[in-house]
């Protein structure tokens, strides 16, 4: 089953730790990534963008409504992803311990919904 392991960023975390903690999470990702793609886990990665650079949409009374910004103020805010294909919800726990960051910041695990047999 896919799961969706998101990173969350506390920027005032980030930001009190020194460089050589810094480094260790970034190290610390590229043997992640390397782990997981050894074990056949690995389906997707990626970094975003800060949320400052975002832009809200929304479609009222059929008119688009765009606000730059995330959608909602707060401390913590979605700064990547891991999608894994795990044996079990579990296992896919584990990995998301193993991330770097979770040592500082929060690390959610989702599974993918199918329909049909097919992702969406």
């Amino acid at each position: 089953m896919k799961y969706l392991l998101m990173i969350y960023m506390n920027p005032t975390v980030w930001e009190k730790l020194d460089d050589a903690a810094r480094q260790e999470v970034f190290d610390g990702h590229e043997r992640f990534i390397k782990m997981i793609t050894e074990s056949g886990e690995m389906v997707h990665t990626k970094a975003l963008a800060d949320p400052s650079q975002s832009s809200t949409v929304r479609v009222r009374d059929g008119a688009t409504v765009v606000t730059d910004g995330p959608y909602l103020e707060a401390k913590e805010f979605l700064a990547g992803y891991y999608l894994v294909d795990t044996e079990t919800k579990d296992r896919a726990i584990e990995l998301a311990a193993m991330i770097p960051d979770a040592k500082y910041t929060a690390m959610e695990v989702r599974p993918l919904m199918e329909f049909g047999g097919e992702d969406v």
